[in-house]
């Protein structure tokens, strides 16, 4: 551990600036287990993921270098998934524990409503964000076609999934139609995950050729891979702990601070965990790597869709817990809209500032929906 902490000192200042945040973690553990006060345990503790999701990033990251872009960019995008997957499925066992109470269906709503909001957030904000931070250093950057063909043909795949249980609950209704709404998303979603190794199959051995990126990006890694694997252990460790306090203080905070459900599930959680996203993104975006960046943020929202969100509605049937795809009409245009709008700017394998601003734009004005959403 005293090799972590060295390189943590090591680091950029912008990233030790950073670091401070971790003091959010003794902070909620005192707010949990002695003040016992919802509110600021709730608000600690997503402060407090936000630095360790940034280490795991981190760490993710050195131990990418030593692998190819693409590779890199999958190995990014799942761990810098993984807080928020790890809030999700504390969600869904905490709706196991209150079966048949108002409190089951809050939690589901806050899982359904964090994953539009993960897929919106890495769509807009940090594909927006790191647009914007590479046009500031170049005039414009480019990216893989390949990648934007094959994330974007797989992403509205997948809205297809959000969209016709939407559609099917609304034309049939009643008990049928939920009865019909759980059978359709629990085949969709074993359907998914197939999709989704068939689309790892492809990118990593038929067609590998496919993503191999142009030029040279070569970084030299500034830990050990045995460094960065134990950094990336004990990040992982304490941001399930800091997830678990947030999931336990959740429903009291939005109660006492009243902020409606959708806009926690969809803006506060997925910002908070996609800081792993938001830097690393940024980071190498900042440095013209471009290919690893758009890997990282539409890959990671092409993970949620087609594996992260399959993932938990298998779970929660395995649990017997009623989640499913039927996500709410505004968030299944807002998913849907946000896809189409990614895959037209990017559909020329080039960006600029200026397309960067658009979608900051876009997150704005559906964050302020979700705010006002009753």
């Amino acid at each position: 551990m005293a090799q972590q902490m060295k390189w943590l000192g090591a680091m950029d200042p912008r990233d030790s600036k950073l670091n401070l945040l971790l003091l959010a973690v003794p902070t909620t553990i005192y707010f949990n287990y002695f003040q016992h006060d919802s509110s600021m345990a709730f608000a600690s503790s997503l402060v407090a993921i936000m630095p360790l999701a940034f280490l795991m990033g981190r760490a993710t990251e050195e131990i990418a270098l030593r692998t190819s872009e693409s590779l890199g960019g999958l190995l990014n995008a799942t761990f810098g998934n993984a807080a928020e997957m790890i809030i999700a499925l504390l969600l869904i066992y905490s709706a196991y524990q209150n079966k048949g109470t108002d409190t089951e269906f809050f939690y589901l709503q806050l899982v359904q409503a964090s994953i539009i909001g993960s897929i919106l957030g890495n769509l807009l904000l940090v594909m927006g964000l790191a647009f914007v931070w590479g046009g500031i250093h170049f005039t414009e950057q480019k990216f893989s076609k390949t990648q934007v063909s094959s994330n974007g043909s797989l992403l509205l795949l997948s809205m297809i999934v959000l969209i016709i249980p939407t559609v099917f609950q609304s034309t049939v209704g009643g008990l049928s139609g939920e009865e019909g709404v759980r059978n359709l998303s629990r085949i969709a979603a074993v359907i998914l995950l197939l999709i989704y190794g068939l689309f790892l199959f492809f990118q990593f051995r038929s067609h590998e050729h496919l993503f191999a990126t142009e030029g040279s990006h070569h970084e030299d890694p500034e830990m050990s891979q045995r460094d960065a694997i134990i950094l990336l252990v004990v990040a992982t460790i304490l941001v399930s702990w800091m997830a678990e306090i947030l999931v336990h203080s959740v429903e009291d905070a939005a109660d006492k601070l009243e902020l409606p459900h959708i806009f926690i599930g969809v803006i506060l959680l997925p910002l908070f965990g996609n800081a792993a996203e938001h830097f690393t993104a940024v980071t190498v975006a900042g440095k013209d790597k471009m290919d690893l960046s758009f890997a990282i943020s539409m890959g990671s929202s092409t993970q949620i869709a087609v594996f992260v969100a399959p993932m938990m509605v298998i779970f929660a049937w395995g649990l017997g817990v009623p989640l499913t795809f039927e996500f709410g009409m505004i968030e299944t245009v807002s998913a849907f809209l946000s896809v189409l709008i990614v895959n037209s700017i990017a559909a020329d394998g080039k960006s600029n500032w200026l397309e960067g601003a658009m979608l900051l734009a876009s997150y704005a004005v559906l964050g302020a929906a979700f705010l006002f959403h009753p």
